[in-house]
């Protein structure tokens, strides 16, 4: 591959400096050197195109049944607040005053790492759920590894951001801050924009919840939505059966007939589902008035404050920053490495993302 990428280099070249020539003596023929060779050009493209097809496949099929190991990222927030402050301060010193700052800086810094040495720490993780709760994946890895490094001294802060979803999926990622209550490691939930449905579900297992002012928490309840296409089936002459073995296997389907029978078994494990979720909720949260907020209402911050739904009233950043004084603050992220194929889709992704949006935008421009 080496030897043919080097032979039509060269050739390129040769092509180059010979329409050049040629350019100088005769513009028509300048012009047809110049026609042919973008059409070369083209070939190359298109040959350069295949054998990056070819070597994806190729690619694929050894890396088929085979998962790149992921990896953790660790970072420490104390610093990402102090260059912040620093960059500020910096920025509206004069060059004087600037060099004495950081001389003065750079003293207390060391002084303060000599006596912050056995200072506690607070992990700081993220949770930004979807309906299936697709970020549990990332979630269970890092509670398993700060659970081994962590202790009873220690903190750990989960920023939450969930409007709920399905019930198994919200079910397991709670089980995984279960795991940190268990280890008698005090959790600290942080709401800055929405906890719901699933999302409280997980955050009344916090030993203390935090959230935002208008950050929107609650909707302790179940719901489920089943269209039925079955009368638009009987208007063309559709039959549709469906066989079961059990008297409740199949409650309510979308193209079958549905029974007054079928629609109370659903309703009654809806009911379950709901009671099972109070339960859980007031094991964590027994300050509540749980049948009075287990309505599938949702509440504002502040009236959630009122209905002991949350601890106190403050955002994240206010909370980090305040606890970057006397601890240190780590932000664990672990991520799946994504394989060549996968970047590639991205990156084709995200180019034609753009271009639609840019076309979008001027076409916007033109209309107004």
């Amino acid at each position: 591959m080496g030897l043919v990428a080097f032979s039509l280099l060269i050739h390129n070249t040769e092509c180059l400096v010979i329409g050049l020539q040629t350019l100088f003596f005769s513009k028509d023929a300048g012009m047809e050197f110049f026609s042919n060779y973008l059409e070369f050009l083209a070939k190359v493209g298109t040959l350069g195109i295949a054998i990056m097809i070819v070597l994806g496949a190729i690619s694929s099929m050894r890396r088929r049944g085979r998962q790149l190991p992921g990896q953790l990222r660790v970072r420490k927030l104390n610093d990402f607040f102090l260059n912040l402050q620093q960059r500020l301060e910096l920025s509206i010193l004069d060059k004087k005053q600037a060099k004495k700052f950081i001389k003065d800086k750079a003293k207390t810094v060391k002084l303060e790492k000599q006596s912050k040495s056995s200072q506690p720490r607070v992990f700081v993780l993220d949770f930004d759920g979807d309906i299936r709760a697709t970020a549990t994946d990332s979630l269970r890895h890092e509670i398993t590894a700060l659970l081994g490094v962590a202790t009873t001294n220690d903190e750990v802060l989960l920023r939450l951001e969930s409007g709920g979803g399905l019930v198994s999926s919200y079910g397991l990622a709670a089980s995984q801050l279960v795991r940190i209550r268990q280890a008698g490691i005090p959790l600290t939930i942080c709401i800055d924009k929405v906890a719901a449905s699933g999302g409280y579900m997980m955050a009344c297992i916090g030993n203390k919840i935090i959230s935002s002012p208008f950050a929107m928490l609650g909707s302790i309840g179940v719901v489920a939505q089943i269209p039925n296409l079955h009368r638009l089936l009987n208007k063309y002459d559709i039959d549709y059966e469906i066989l079961t073995s059990g008297e409740h296997k199949r409650t309510l389907t979308v193209l079958g007939k549905n029974t007054e029978k079928g629609r109370e078994k659903f309703q009654q494990d809806l009911e379950v589902t709901h009671q099972l979720f109070k339960s859980f909720v007031a094991r964590y949260r027994s300050q509540l008035d749980i049948d009075k907020v287990a309505t599938g209402e949702v509440w504002l911050g502040v009236n959630a404050l009122e209905n002991q739904l949350v601890d106190e009233l403050k955002t994240s950043d206010e909370y980090l920053t305040a606890r970057a004084k006397d601890a240190d603050l780590y932000h664990l992220q672990y991520f799946n490495r994504k394989t060549f194929q996968e970047r590639v889709g991205l990156t084709v992704s995200t180019t034609v993302d753009r271009f639609i949006l840019n076309w979008i935008s001027r076409l916007n421009q033109q209309k107004y």
